[in-house]
């Protein structure tokens, strides 16, 4: 067995609905790897291919290095919201080799809050395939939400998005529903002749229902020109984001304290001129205090500055890391590791 090289890493991963992110640092903040694959929420994959896909991009990102010099270890990952999900993902890493040391386990949304501001009282939503919120204050309270979809009252994202799109050209071509532009986007998005071709193929199994989350942006088109049906689905999108954070202001009595809420996804980074107005409207009347902020840097700089500082990292090793991963231009581009 050889002697630790004495150049101490660390490792950071952020595991969403669509995406992973795996970045192994050195403790000066400088990136060693930076490896991104498929989505790993153990919500959306399952617990095992969740575990797969981490595993297989961190042994990408360590390899040929020797695991004594690795000094902590911060896994960031959607899906896990509830206590017991937690000590379950716990236990499924605990027999691989990177995982046999310091570990910290938590949801994706401490690594979004972190990309996007130091401030002790701040509030993140996420939108990204699905949605959830954080809220914290400086003396430690923290909001969350168990983010179970429609079984915890949850509404919103790229996913549920999508599927609006179909449920309102369905009902659109079969006479239930006022007639919307979705219903010809959809058909030309998807190849279709009908929407009753389209429901019929999910139903018995000759086309699949998971590219309705890409449909998301069809709901901004759509509106953005005028769809009223589309921008009823963009005003209940607003109403949700702006739900979230009310309710951290309210459950953490931040009422008349300035809080940035960073808000982060790939919904979000869309950038959508009408979703942001909506929102920055309804935060202007249910919580006036508050400040949005479209967080652009990958999620996982957060993870990142979140594993440095774990490790003792310096301010000055926190700020290399911040200006190697404050966009994706840093990630080399490569294939994605296949599910």
């Amino acid at each position: 067995m050889t002697a630790p090289s004495g150049s101490s890493f660390v490792l950071a991963v952020d595991g969403g609905g669509s995406k992973t992110d795996v970045v192994l640092l050195d403790t000066h903040g400088q990136v060693l790897a930076w490896e991104r694959g498929t989505g790993s929420s153990p919500q959306i994959e399952g617990l095992a291919e969740s575990v797969r896909v981490i595993d297989e991009l961190v042994g990408r990102a360590l390899e040929g290095r020797d695991l004594r010099d690795l000094v902590q270890v911060g896994l960031y990952l959607s899906g896990l919201d509830l206590a017991e999900e937690f000590e379950v993902f716990r236990s499924a890493i605990a027999g691989l080799p990177w995982a046999d040391g310091n570990v910290i386990v938590e949801n994706d949304l401490h690594a979004l809050l972190r990309a996007g501001t130091d401030a002790p009282d701040a509030i993140a939503v996420i939108c990204g395939t699905g949605m959830n919120a954080i809220g914290v204050r400086g003396d430690g309270a923290e909001v969350r939400f168990p983010a179970l979809g429609p079984l915890s009252g949850d509404w919103g994202g790229g996913s549920e998005l999508g599927d609006a799109v179909v449920w309102h050209a369905a009902r659109a071509e079969d006479g239930r529903g006022p007639a919307t532009a979705l219903v010809n986007l959809l058909l030309e998005a998807l190849g279709a002749s009908s929407v009753a071709e389209l429901i019929e193929d999910v139903h018995l199994g000759r086309r699949g229902d998971d590219s309705f989350a890409g449909l998301a942006p069809l709901v901004f088109e759509a509106a953005a020109a005028g769809d009223a049906v589309a921008q009823g689905v963009v005003q209940r999108q607003v109403d949700e984001v702006v739900a979230f954070v009310r309710a951290c202001v309210t459950r953490l009595d931040l009422h008349g304290v300035e809080v940035p809420v960073l808000f982060g996804g790939g919904v979000a980074r869309g950038r959508d001129p009408l979703l942001l107005t909506g929102i920055r409207s309804g935060l202007a009347e249910h919580a006036p205090e508050t400040r949005l902020h479209v967080v652009d840097a990958p999620p996982v700089l957060g993870a990142a500055l979140l594993v440095l500082a774990a490790s003792g990292a310096d301010a000055a090793a926190l700020e290399r890391a911040r200006g190697h991963l404050s966009s994706d231009l840093g990630l080399a581009r490569q294939p994605l590791v296949a599910g």
